[in-house]
């Protein structure tokens, strides 16, 4: 029985191993769709989608997902400990195997609606709208925050919003290793700006010991990866980098999470045929294939012909009537290997 619940326990640890950032007009439905097909393995989030939204608008539109995008977690923006019940109980009945709430975004969009870094004033209420949503589902419901806000960057301001929230219920902690300024710096430079500081997340690691914390902000090697796990810590959430060069997945889920399946070489032929049969599907019902193209822009980032695929998808899927036939031209214009082509042309995609 020691064994079983240890290997639980594994199980879950491995689970927020290596995570791609919930990224506002970057990680929709098909963004998800094409990075699962690079990994099998990676936790993958939605943009942030606001609880008002869910439950005021169709949230079918909002909530749905491709089984295959699993495991998938779902993160909100929200203040009112009510309305984001009521919405993390829709999408844990969607399936969403993690609810986050949004308390490190630093625009002043979401400043204006009470909700994302600046949250971090208001530890109280993190923790009541923590507890509001463990009330209606059973699904691990989790934080993403940053170290600081404004002036406020001493260890001990993100130290108590810690401890507070964690009291509340909370397991689970993203950290962005920045400070957040919600005034002054846009929300691009707030992610480049503010210095990181990797040590205040190592010390929240030595004083938590009991919670999972999982590091973000400016990780864009394998080395940095190795480096943040060796520290204890239990995850380490990829962003900007995952989104510009989507091929990196391929080598994160070889290097941190393999395990006992079998997983078939991979080629980006196999990725562009996965997405030409998903696109066919979509724009059948009625999505514009530029919707989906988009995310796949930087999938031949470093290679040769990268500067004409993207031209090749950008200038194809602008056509109104646009299919998977525009993938295919774009493999045309890098070289791809010819006989990976043909047999993408055979399926009829």
């Amino acid at each position: 029985m020691n064994d079983i619940h240890s290997q639980d326990r594994a199980k879950q640890a491995a689970a927020w191993r290596v995570s791609v950032a919930p990224m506002m007009d970057c990680t929709d439905r098909h963004c998800r769709y094409f990075m699962r097909l690079l990994s099998p393995r990676v936790r993958l989030y939605t943009e942030m989608l606001t609880a008002a939204a869910i439950l005021r608008g169709d949230s079918d539109r909002w909530l749905r997902f491709d089984p295959s995008e699993e495991p998938v977690a779902i993160q909100l923006g929200g203040s009112d400990p009510a309305l984001l019940a009521a919405a993390a109980k829709l999408a844990a009945d969607y399936g969403y195997d993690e609810i986050n709430l949004n308390a490190g975004c630093p625009s002043e969009r979401v400043s204006d609606g009470a909700f994302g870094a600046c949250l971090m004033k208001s530890p109280g209420l993190v923790g009541e709208c923590v507890t509001a949503m463990r009330l209606v589902t059973s699904v691990p419901v989790t934080v993403k925050t940053r170290i600081g806000l404004d002036d406020r960057d001493d260890y001990g301001f993100v130290r108590d919003f810690i401890g507070t929230v964690a009291a509340a219920g909370c397991g689970t902690f993203i950290l962005h290793a920045r400070k957040a300024y919600l005034a002054g710096l846009s929300p691009k430079e707030n992610r480049t700006v503010p210095p990181l500081r990797y040590d205040v997340v190592y010390q929240l690691r030595q004083d938590f010991p009991d919670l999972r914390l999982i590091i973000n902000g400016g990780i864009e090697t394998e080395a940095g990866v190795r480096q943040h796990l060796s520290a204890g810590l239990d995850g380490v959430m990829i962003g900007r980098k995952a989104y510009a060069d989507p091929w990196w997945l391929t080598e994160l889920d070889a290097a941190f999470l393999s395990d006992d399946r079998p997983v078939a070489p991979l080629t980006r032929v196999d990725v562009v045929s996965g997405m030409a049969a998903y696109a066919r599907r979509e724009v059948g019902r009625g999505t514009r294939l530029h919707h989906i193209s988009r995310h796949l822009l930087g999938l031949y980032h470093g290679q040769p012909g990268a500067r004409s695929w993207r031209r090749a998808l950008t200038l194809g899927a602008a056509r109104a009537e646009a299919g998977p036939d525009v993938l295919m031209a774009a493999l045309d214009e890098v070289g791809a290997n010819r006989v990976g082509a043909l047999a993408l042309r055979a399926t009829g995609t």
